[in-house]
């Protein structure tokens, strides 16, 4: 086992503590009984039962997580045809522009795909509200999906496809079947993303709501804008809480999936 050397333990010290520290004293501070975010005056969990009781920041978490599956499940299936066209389409006309539209988003500073947003939705004079910010989340999401499924589609081995075809299985039945299956995975990991950029994103979510549909990124900024309180400390940490479970969870079935292959595999070497 190679042992690393004093600087690089050093490194990965300060480059963790940078990133952690300050979400340790933010869930400590969660737990404070003063209303002083900077003073500590003893432990209290009073804090998460007046975030229960804030009917403002509970409209903005529901208003967010329906925007965050709504999306997500739409660039999801868009971002897959879009990736499938891409991989299997071969060559035609308009292919350079096709995917120059994909990978835009990618690139492009997110004030500038809000603002467009803003102005192509005062053009059609659609108001705004929760089904703007789904269609804005979609639009910027998508691309990320199409590089997630599409990697995986260039890795596919067609072979088996081609098989299914020749059982007597038609194109879409290939697909539903076989193709899907197989790239179940990169969906998967396309949809969370997109679930995660939708939580996450500000800048356009402001944009392109309205006064009715407040997302909770938006509502921790304004009011955090006023100064911040213990409940937003006390609403980062469940959001750390969820976060870090997910995390761990998906970490965990990974590795039995994998425990479980190789003791599949060492199964049929025996045999």
């Amino acid at each position: 086992m190679t042992r690393m050397s004093w600087f690089n333990t050093v490194s990965l010290t300060l480059g963790f503590a940078f990133l952690y520290i300050p979400i340790v004293i933010l869930v400590i501070y969660s737990f404070n009984e003063s209303k002083l975010v900077t003073v500590w005056a003893g432990f209290s969990t009073k804090w998460y039962g007046e975030l229960l009781r804030n009917d403002a920041f509970l409209n903005a978490a529901w208003v967010t997580i329906k925007v965050a599956v709504a999306s997500s499940t739409f660039a999801t299936v868009l971002g897959t045809m879009a990736a499938y066209v891409m991989v299997r389409g071969g060559r035609f006309f308009g292919r350079t522009l096709f995917s120059g539209m994909i990978y835009a988003p990618l690139v492009m500073p997110e004030v500038i795909t809000g603002l467009s947003l803003l102005l192509l939705f005062i053009g059609i004079g659609l108001d705004r509200g929760v089904l703007t910010i789904i269609l804005a989340h979609t639009t910027f999401s998508m691309c990320y999906v199409s590089v997630v499924v599409s990697s995986r589609l260039v890795t596919f081995d067609r072979s088996i496809e081609e098989a299914a075809l020749d059982l007597g299985c038609t194109p879409s039945e290939a697909f539903r079947l076989v193709t899907l299956p197989i790239i179940a995975p990169a969906v998967i990991s396309g949809w969370l993303l997109a679930f995660t950029l939708s939580l996450d994103d500000l800048v356009i979510a402001s944009f392109t709501s309205g006064p009715a549909a407040t997302t909770l990124p938006i509502k921790i900024f304004s009011a955090v804008r006023l100064g911040v309180s213990p409940e937003i400390n006390a609403l980062s940490t469940i959001m750390i809480a969820i976060v870090a479970t997910g995390v761990i969870t998906t970490s965990l079935i990974s590795k039995r999936q994998v425990i479980r292959q190789r003791r599949e595999e060492q199964e049929a070497e025996r045999s």
